[in-house]
């Protein structure tokens, strides 16, 4: 199959970022320039296998905008890494500067990994992370109804992940944080593993998300373009035609299926550019250049969301 193929070709490119984003997914907390670091479960994550903080403790970094430009809005980031690692500043603390620049405030998500972990701790946490933000709004001077949801690569899995499988809140948990929505208000997806049914999909990602020889069940329900209802969220999309790590399909089909359930969205394929590049600026440390044409969609994800309301000056508001 003509699929298989392109994505054959695009495997050793893949495997090899991998592997260099597990080395810079060690980056100590807190980031550079967080104000702090915040534990999802403070009394240790569901499932955890220890309380290693580098491997067992999944975290939000919180990157706040300078007062005079902030606007209320909150986003949360899951950089990209094959599930086996992270890309935690080009996809991470670069995208959380950016954002604050235009005064979203921003959570960097520490997500648990592979081979230590695999669905649906992945799920989650994500799924916690948003319920997190949306609780301590106040306290961020965040607005709980405007909360997106960013990833790259396997980050943007995780992000359409928490895009399509949400819930309103369990009213009837112990821990009232879990009585709150993990629906985000917006997703952003920037060259996301999405399609995991089909011969698109990231193997490594696959593999690291739900093991060897997943069943047919399992893969359904984590390719997210066969869950798009009409409560998943506004989306924005970026890739490349040239990505051949993770095939452009991935956002094609997801676009495809929102379009069908009559979700709004924008979605921007651009003809050159290889995978990774983060803001379009690439990553010296993955010997990823920068590239010019890529470097246009932070702009354009500005105006989206300038267009869904999010970049107006608005009071905190509560769950």
């Amino acid at each position: 199959m003509r699929g298989r193929d392109f994505f054959a070709r695009g495997m050793l490119a893949m495997t090899a970022l991998g592997a260099m984003a597990l080395v810079d997914a060690r980056a100590a907390d807190p980031l550079d320039g967080a104000s702090e670091v915040v534990k999802l479960w403070p009394e240790g994550a569901p499932g955890a296998k220890g309380d290693d903080p580098a491997k067992d403790v999944p975290t939000l970094s919180v990157f706040l905008p300078r007062p005079d430009v902030a606007t209320g809005s909150a986003v949360v980031v899951c950089p990209g890494g094959g599930y086996g690692g992270l890309a935690i500043d080009h996809e991470g603390k670069e995208v959380a500067d950016w954002f604050n620049s235009i005064g979203v405030t921003a959570f960097v998500l520490k997500y648990r990994l592979a081979p230590q972990y695999h669905h649906p701790a992945m799920m989650h946490d994500v799924n916690r992370a948003i319920r997190v933000v949306r609780q301590g709004a106040s306290k961020w001077g965040v607005d709980a109804g405007r909360i997106g949801l960013m990833g790259f690569s396997a980050g943007g899995h995780l992000a359409s992940t928490g895009g399509t499988h949400f819930d309103a809140g369990k009213p009837d948990s112990d821990d009232p944080i879990e009585r709150i929505s993990s629906r985000p208000d917006r997703l952003m997806l920037i060259y996301p593993v999405i399609a995991m049914a089909t011969p698109y999909t990231h193997q490594g990602s696959n593999r690291n998300l739900l093991g060897e020889n997943p069943p047919e069940d399992l893969l359904k329900f984590y390719s997210n373009e066969q869950q798009v209802t009409p409560e998943t969220p506004p989306t924005f999309l970026a890739h490349t035609n040239e990505d051949k790590a993770v095939p452009p399909e991935n956002s094609l089909l997801f676009a495809l299926a929102l379009r069908k359930a009559g979700v709004p969205f924008e979605l921007h394929v651009f003809e050159k550019g290889q995978h990774g590049l983060g803001l379009g600026s690439g990553a010296k440390q993955f010997n990823i250049g920068p590239d010019p044409a890529f470097q246009a969609w932070p702009k354009l994800c500005e105006t989206w969301l300038k267009g869904q309301g999010f970049l107006d000056k608005k009071a905190a508001q509560s769950p």
